[in-house]
């Protein structure tokens, strides 16, 4: 957890370790965050975006900028809660984005959400899917649409992982936001047409044509 308020660490931490998280590690600068994560991944991290020395977007660029912590699971706990600031944190690769004041209850659900999704997040998924438009290696999270590199956030690489995964079967967006966002419960599905447009446009027409929304339906990948 990187967190500079001494107290609303204390009640995170107190929080998940009644929740069953025993190993709950504090730093209070972006510095000591990505110090500590070097010396030892966490499962998981809960990231302050007004942090002193490196600032909390700074923090989760470079994570997703290294090999070894692309896939990380970062949850975003700010203070920030513009619709700006929330897509800023999302479109950097966070996996969620809560606001304060939260709910210490609700923090623990997001966290179980997040590393149920993280555990079992696209398991039929191939370690790498070679098309006639599309090449995406998904051990070494690397993309390419008819030749080109793609850049995709954290969100819309497990997207195409889950729909690669189980190509030419139709998947609703509750079994999306399942597997993908790591919800149960009913949540704006919204989301996932968002995130399929915009994972629409980076792959470009002839790929991204390969995702097919089924009407009434959900979402396919055909070959």
């Amino acid at each position: 957890m990187v967190e500079d308020e001494a107290d609303i660490a204390g009640l995170i931490k107190h929080t998940l370790e009644r929740a069953g998280h025993p190993d709950v590690r504090v730093v209070g600068s972006g510095d000591a965050a990505l110090e500590a994560i070097a010396e030892r991944p966490p499962a998981l991290v809960i990231l302050d975006l007004n942090l002193p020395i490196v600032s909390g977007l700074d923090v989760c660029r470079r994570l997703r900028a290294q090999p070894q912590t692309a896939r990380l699971p970062i949850i975003m706990l700010t203070a920030r809660t513009s619709e700006s600031d929330r897509i800023a944190g999302l479109d950097l690769g966070a996996d969620d984005y809560l606001t304060k004041p939260f709910s210490l209850r609700e923090l623990a659900a997001r966290v179980r959400a997040v590393l149920r999704r993280a555990a079992g997040g696209a398991d039929t998924a191939p370690i790498v899917y070679r098309g006639a438009h599309l090449t995406a290696d998904f051990d070494a999270v690397s993309v390419h649409a008819d030749g080109r590199n793609i850049r995709l956030t954290r969100r819309e690489f497990e997207l195409l992982r889950c729909l690669v995964g189980n190509r030419n079967r139709v998947l609703s967006r509750e079994r999306l936001l399942q597997r993908v966002w790591g919800y149960e419960r009913d949540i704006e599905t919204r989301s996932v047409d968002v995130h399929v447009g915009r994972l629409r446009s980076k792959l470009g027409p002839a790929a991204g044509a390969q995702i097919e929304t089924v009407v009434g339906l959900g979402y396919r990948f055909v070959e």
